[in-house]
């Protein structure tokens, strides 16, 4: 059995990055261009807990957190591609597991982001102007997301598609185990 700080051939390719930015849409087509499984973070904690607004409603972001953390190490264990939470890089565990694998930061400026978070129930945006609560978080977190990243890709403008090819040509180039 290999650890998990131990780069193997199976180090996923993972995607994070702020609230919006497509890690999930771009992710699913990462993953079928590759011909690996994707995992969604999110919907992993979803799936073995219940719906997140309700999680942070009745047991805090903290305990959010830990099941978040948790989901990581599944994901990661499966390989392929795996899209993260926006939060989940803020944890050091988490953040050292990642060190073996390939890191892609998702950016989108905040007037493209709007659009995508309308309507949605996320916690963290609730309360006041959700883009402006986005902004001030990704301002918080940028620095994470920029260290942890090992290459970056604007998913603001042009097709999406184009992000995809990118996101695969960078992942044939750039063998497990080492940054771009």
């Amino acid at each position: 059995m290999t650890s998990p700080e131990a780069p193997t051939a199976s180090a996923a390719i993972v995607l994070v990055g702020p609230m919006g930015a497509g890690k999930t849409s771009i992710g699913r087509r990462v993953a079928r261009a590759l011909g690996v499984p994707f995992s969604d973070t999110d919907k992993i904690v979803v799936r073995d807990h219940g719906p997140i607004p309700a999680l942070f409603a009745d047991h805090g972001e903290p305990h959010f957190r830990t099941l978040e953390r948790e989901a990581v190490v599944e994901a990661l264990g499966r390989g392929g591609v795996v899209a993260l939470g926006g939060g989940a890089v803020l944890d050091p565990l988490t953040r050292d597991r990642l060190r073996v694998h390939r890191v892609a930061l998702l950016t989108v400026a905040p007037h493209v982001v709007a659009s995508r978070i309308h309507g949605d129930e996320r916690p963290l945006l609730g309360g006041e102007d959700p883009v402006a609560r986005w902004q001030r978080i990704f301002d918080e977190r940028r620095p994470v997301y920029e260290q942890t990243a090992d290459i970056a890709f604007d998913t603001s403008s042009g097709p999406l598609a184009r992000v995809v090819d990118d996101i695969v040509a960078w992942a044939r180039r750039v063998p497990a185990g080492e940054t771009a």
